[in-house]
């Protein structure tokens, strides 16, 4: 049995802090997929199918708290663990939305790079994704 990369798509408007995720993911060896808005990223998300979403609030075209509400209202994508990566403060309504709505987990910006790869790795750990590639087989 082949042992599949897991893939993450990483939705962000600010081109320099999405590089750099992108940057040090691939580098952890995961396979990094890029949106640079809300819209962008829902449509990648039905195509890709990813393990796992990273999201900024404050993205243009869609907002991050709805992006995950729609995927939480999905069937297809319910399962994929959401992580949020804003600069909006904690007690944002926006911050709030996002958690109600499912987000698995929530860091805030500037965010300390050892601290995102470990919420990927607590969230891509999980056994969703076989779940999904089983149910699909």
């Amino acid at each position: 049995m082949e042992v599949q990369t897991a893939k993450i798509l990483i939705v962000e408007d600010n081109s320099a802090v999405r590089e750099l995720m992108a940057v040090l993911l691939r580098r952890s060896g995961y396979q990094v997929f890029e949106a640079a808005d809300g819209l962008q990223g829902l449509e990648q998300i039905g195509s890709l199918q990813p393990d796992i979403v990273i999201v900024d609030l404050g993205l243009p075209k869609l907002g991050g708290d709805e992006l995950i509400a729609r995927i939480k209202a999905d069937p297809r994508t319910v399962a994929i663990p959401a992580i949020v990566n804003t600069a909006f403060p904690a007690h944002d309504a926006a911050v709030k939305r996002a958690i109600a709505a499912g987000a698995a987990e929530v860091l805030f910006k500037p965010t300390e790079l050892k601290l995102l790869l470990a919420a990927v790795s607590r969230h891509v750990l999980r056994p969703h994704s076989f779940l999904r590639d089983s149910r699909a087989a």
